[in-house]
């Protein structure tokens, strides 16, 4: 296969903490059965779900607090924490200084209030727990797994039960009780190739959500992050995602990254399209095909949420406006190639042209593609008229302060 359509984020992580590289883009809603007896009911389609990584607070400095005051927190219903690792067929923690160590500041923290040295909680988990003080409501998934670290998913595959106690034992630890409501699994790609080739069989990933399910119970959400490619014998059709459906509590069909830089000469085409459009470089590949595909497999448009980029995906060399124009290679982005924030491109490159239900921009020789509030509206009414449970996003540090694109969800 090409390079993955996932997103590859990578960064720059300090040199004292592993480094948690990469990015599959997933993300989890709860169902209202599956929530605990007291939370608010959630009517069908209003879950909305959105990535916070572990690595942003560092070199982005996007905090928990970040999610408050840019008005996320009273928008969110889920929040999926990327990510833990998946080692020795075990579930095992990403970077533990930035999820349990790291001291926060007055000024850095959800209620105002600093870390102490001898508290026995601090980090990211923390600031979870503040966070969810402030919106009872709140449900937080730790997502395992992302473009990087899901080699290790074949070998947890070949005894999916040890797997599952692992996970458990590590989301449920009681030093950060009460923080996890469930587990989200991000693994790209069961029985196909994403960072690496996966030769686990059709069965793996239905009998890793079964064991999940069994092991987390009904008082928990499992919730896994899926590949978008809807093609004939593409990546839904490597593993069996129909018979996993009764174990999880939806799915999120990764719906962006499905055009990019990695095909450094083009064509141009927007990463998220929600539609089909003239001259797209590949038959279905936009969430409109991906969503039909699942749904056509029996899987409930309940448990399906749709997939939002908070980035955009960008090319140099470019001479044509429309898409499917010729580069040179990818255009510069902040943190990697190819990729840039939503919160940076709405000024250094506004978007003057939709295609397929999504806008893209031309600006000097760059040519860039992303959602904008006006073309989530679109795809929110896509949402709506398909009766899927909601919408998800990667991720909270790319909108802006405000919270533009998840007031545009909403």
């Amino acid at each position: 296969m090409h390079t993955p359509h996932r997103s590859l984020v990578r960064a720059l992580v300090s040199a004292a903490c592993t480094a948690a590289l990469g990015a599959g883009l997933l993300a989890g809603t709860g169902t209202a059965t599956a929530a605990a007896p007291s939370a608010p009911q959630l009517t069908a389609g209003s879950k909305v779900v959105g990535y916070f990584t572990e690595w942003g607070t560092y070199d982005r400095k996007y905090y928990v607090k970040n999610i408050e005051t840019s008005g996320s927190g009273a928008k969110l219903t889920h929040i999926n924490y990327a990510f833990g690792n998946v080692t020795g067929g075990k579930c095992a923690m990403g970077d533990s200084y930035a999820a349990t160590d790291r001291a926060y500041t007055a000024a850095e923290s959800v209620d105002g209030v600093a870390d102490t040295w001898d508290q026995p909680l601090r980090g990211n988990f923390n600031q979870l727990l503040k966070l969810k003080k402030k919106h009872p409501g709140l449900k937080v998934l730790w997502s395992f797994g992302g473009w990087t670290w899901s080699s290790g998913f074949g070998e947890a595959a070949k005894n999916p039960a040890v797997f599952a106690q692992s996970c458990y034992d590590l989301v449920k630890n009681s030093k950060w009780a009460g923080v996890f409501d469930g587990i989200d699994i991000d693994w790209e790609y069961p029985n196909a190739c994403g960072n690496t080739c996966d030769t686990s069989g059709r069965e793996a990933f239905k009998n890793l959500m079964a064991a999940l399910r069994a092991k987390f119970g009904s008082s928990n959400l499992v919730t896994a992050a899926i590949t978008a490619d809807a093609t004939s014998g593409g990546k839904i059709d490597a593993a069996d995602y129909a018979g996993a459906a009764p174990y999880v509590d939806w799915y999120n069909p990764m719906t962006y990254d499905y055009f990019g830089a990695w095909d450094a000469k083009g064509p141009t085409a927007p990463h998220s399209p929600l539609n089909s459009y003239s001259g797209i470089p590949k038959a279905n590949y936009h969430s409109a095909a991906t969503i039909a595909k699942l749904k056509g497999l029996g899987i409930p448009a309940s448990k399906l949420l749709l997939g939002i980029g908070f980035y955009g995906r960008g090319w140099t060399g470019v001479t044509q406006a429309a898409p499917g124009g010729t580069a040179t290679g990818p255009a510069a982005g902040t943190y990697e190639q190819g990729i840039e924030d939503y919160k940076v491109l709405k000024t250094k490159c506004p978007a003057n042209g939709t295609a397929g239900g999504t806008a893209y921009a031309k600006c000097g020789s760059d040519w860039w593609s992303y959602d904008t509030p006006a073309t989530i509206a679109t795809k929110m009414t896509y949402k709506n008229q398909q009766g899927l449970g909601g919408t998800f996003f990667w991720e909270l540090s790319g909108d802006t302060a405000n919270g533009e694109l998840i007031k545009a969800i909403n």
